[in-house]
Formats: C-alpha cells, structure tokens, sequence
C-alpha cells in the first residue's frame, strides 16, 4: 500500500514509542482527518496487533465525519476486497486487527456508555475532541490497558477556548501575531508545556495543506478575514480564542461569599449519569438580582444522594428539574423533597435563555464548575460558523439548572417576594396532602 502523506505530519509515522498522546489541532482545511486515517488504515493491514476505536462525544456523529474519512481511504487504496468491512456497524478488520466506531454516548441526549469494553484496544481517534469533557476522556485514558502493542489516543480538534480543559491540560498560550507582526487580540498561540515527553503536537492550518485544496475554497478562507474575523482567526487560522464563540451569557459576576441577607428562592435541578453530570444549584435573591451557589455537580449520583444532598442544605426551597426524567422526580419527592419539574415546549429554551440573560446574575467563588459553564456556553454552530438557533451541548449542564431553577420564580413578575408567598403556599399544600395520604392509609 502506497499512501501520500503530508510532509508536516511525517512524525506521526516515526514518532517515538513513548508517545501516547498525539494532539493534532489548528484550523479547517489543514488535511488532519486525512492523515489519520492514512494512519489507521495502514496498521490496520500491518503484522502487529492493532484494534483501533474512531470516536466522537455521539456515535451517531461518526458516520459522516471519521468513517467517512477512513472509508475514503479504502476507496483510494481499492482495497475492499481485501477487508472486511460491516458499513451498518462501521467496523473494518483484516485479519485479527479492527477498527470499529465507538461513541463516549449514543445520543445527545443519552447518558450511558460502555468505555471499560475499550480495555483490550491500543489505538483511538477521538475527532472533534473538543465536545468530549474532561471525565469523559479520564475515563477512556484509564479504561486503556492492553500491553499488546503502544496505546496511542489521537486527538483531532479546531481550537476550543483558553479556558478547555485541553487547553489547561498541556498547553501553554502565546499572544498571537499576525502576519504582517501586528498583535492579534483576543487570541493565542498555543505551545506545548514543557516536559511532556509523552505528547505529540502539531500545530496546521489551511496554509500547511494548500496543494490539497481547491482555489474556491482558498478564496473562501481568505474572505473569512474580512467577513467573520472572529471564526477566521479560530476555525480557519487555527487560534485559541481569549472565549468562546457565540457565548450565551455575559456580564455574571464572581462574589466572594454568600451575604447573610440573601433568601433561597429555588433550586434548579439537570439529571445526568454518565458522561453528563449531575447539577444542582442554589438560588438566592439579593438585592434586586440572584446569586447561583453550587450544590452538587458530578457523574453517578443516585437520586437518593441527590435528595440527602438537598436535605443536608438545612434550607427549604421548592426545586425545579428536567420533566423528562419523571421517575427520578417521583423517586426524589418520596424522599421528602419537594421537586416539580419545568414545563418544556418547543421555544422553551430560548425562552429560558432569554429570561436569564434579563437578570443580574452572581456566582460564589467556590461555585467553580458554575462558572466554568458560564464562561462555554455557547450557541451551536455549523461547519461555517453559521448558529444552529440551539445552544451547544458542552457545559450546558449547569446552565439548565439555572434555567429550570430561574424561569418560574421570574415569569409573571418581578417580585421574589411575591413569587416567594406562592412557592410556600404550594410547600404547605403538599405537607397537607402528604399528611391526608398517611391517614388514609392507616384507617
């Protein structure tokens, strides 16, 4: 098999056994799904053992991104009738060696995956690394253990925020130049942390894959720089940006402590297994505005957990969750909590989002993963920068609780107080019917 490789990727090839990490970041146009899959495909057909996993944050993502890619290459190799190749699996092998797909989550909106049955594979493409969270890839990188062949995790993404946990992970940040020396503000270069003798980084962008592009998609980047310079400086010239694009939110303020004179109005409440969290907040008013405390945020809690959680808080509050989890919310009622959950329609999150965006917001210093999310949520866009009218997935775990927890206590008037009358009234309702229940059932 005879393969044309980019010349600026010639390291993965020979890279040193020790490397189990290869990050290919940069912008669009840059020929890195290309040469990964040249990659994979040629240790596919190799003697030494290779089983190989493509990913992406959903399964259903990869069709049309990575296994079209390594589809592509067999074409060009005609080799079909030398593999075997299951196109409703998407799983290619050749002799013991395989690549097959495999999704941190079988949908957007799942909460399960099976990363333990991973131990046995030495290989993994995770494109569009950028979408998978940080727990996610722990759990991949520790569920890697095989000792039949170096592991190798390739990472291909355009360049998240500085605030990434990619980002945080192994890079440090350079102020960016442009070509004729001028600053560029707002981005970074991103340089490799010194003393990762385990990581290999190469930095592309269109401008390193020219002879593999046609001139109507050269002038298209070019007229990127005057027409959205934002996404040409991050999507196209391959740039971290200072934030991310298309951020939801702006203007929330970090405070230091929760002052003594702010009342607990509400809770809101997202439900998550794994990969997606849990996250339950507090909600405060103060002041004319509202201040957001974390109360709990991580991977496999049980509802009893979440409901001792809330118990422990010491404070009352009606709490608002996803109606699409009823049986987690009768389970957590059952345990004494009041829990009701949103009313969802087809506007209902833009209607949230909008209702939030009106409010002065304020987040505790110890509320880091609140933040976090704040600083990522973003709206989602398409391959060319166009909004999708939807807010991304990544990091929108908090900010779902907040919009549960928000959207009932503002709508219909201004007065927490007012609101809070109500929410008490309904408290003292449920104790009475809850009271009624138990007598009827003794008689």
């Amino acid at each position: 098999m005879k393969q044309i490789v980019n010349k600026k990727y010639a390291s993965i090839f020979n890279r040193d056994k020790k490397i189990r990490y290869v990050i290919l970041l940069g912008g669009r146009g840059a020929g890195r799904s290309t040469v990964v899959s040249q990659y994979l495909l040629s240790s596919l057909i190799a003697p030494d053992y290779f089983r190989c996993a493509i990913m992406r944050a959903v399964h259903s993502d990869i069709r049309h991104s990575s296994w079209r890619e390594i589809r592509d290459r067999v074409t060009e190799q005609n080799a079909e009738s030398e593999l075997n190749i299951k196109e409703n699996e998407m799983n290619i092998s050749f002799g013991a060696n395989s690549i097959q797909a495999h999704g941190f989550r079988a949908s957007s909106s799942s909460y399960s995956a099976k990363l333990k049955s991973l131990a046995s594979y030495n290989t993994v493409w995770i494109e569009e690394a950028e979408e998978v969270g940080e727990e996610e890839f722990k759990t991949l990188d520790d569920s890697l253990r095989t000792t039949k062949g170096n592991i190798t995790i390739f990472l291909t993404l355009n360049p998240p925020p500085k605030t990434h946990w990619i980002i945080r992970r192994w890079f440090d940040l350079e102020n960016a130049i442009d070509t004729d020396g001028s600053l560029i503000s707002g981005f970074y270069t991103p340089k490799l942390k010194e003393g990762l003798d385990d990581v290999l980084f190469i930095n592309t962008s269109y401008l390193d894959n020219k002879a593999n592009l046609d001139k109507h998609t050269l002038k298209r980047y070019e007229e990127y720089g005057n027409s959205s310079p934002s996404y040409y400086f991050q999507k196209i010239r391959g740039l971290v940006p200072e934030t991310v694009r298309g951020k939801i939110y702006s203007g929330w303020k970090l405070i230091d402590e929760l002052p003594h004179e702010a009342r607990l109005v509400s809770r809101g409440l997202d439900f998550g297994w794994f990969p997606d969290p849990v996250a339950l907040v507090n909600i405060y008013y103060y002041n004319g505005g509202y201040i957001l405390d974390q109360l709990a945020f991580g991977t496999e809690i049980k509802n009893k957990t979440i409901a001792e959680v809330i118990q422990n808080d010491g404070q009352r509050a009606l709490t608002y969750a996803d109606s699409a989890e009823p049986k987690s919310i009768s389970e957590i009622s059952d345990y004494g909590i009041d829990i009701v959950g949103v009313e969802k329609g087809k506007d209902s999150v833009s209607y949230g989002i909008k209702v939030v965006s009106e409010q002065r917001i304020s987040v505790t210093k110890r509320s880091k993963d609140i933040w976090d999310a704040y600083e990522n949520y973003a709206w989602d866009e398409d391959k060319d920068g166009m909004p999708k009218g939807k807010p991304s997935h990544y990091k929108s775990d908090f900010m779902d609780a907040v919009r549960y927890g928000l959207v009932d206590i503002v709508d219909g008037g201004t007065d927490p107080d007012r609101k809070e009358k109500e929410q008490i009234q309904i408290l003292v309702n449920r104790d009475e019917f809850r009271k009624q229940q138990t007598r009827r059932f003794m008689v």
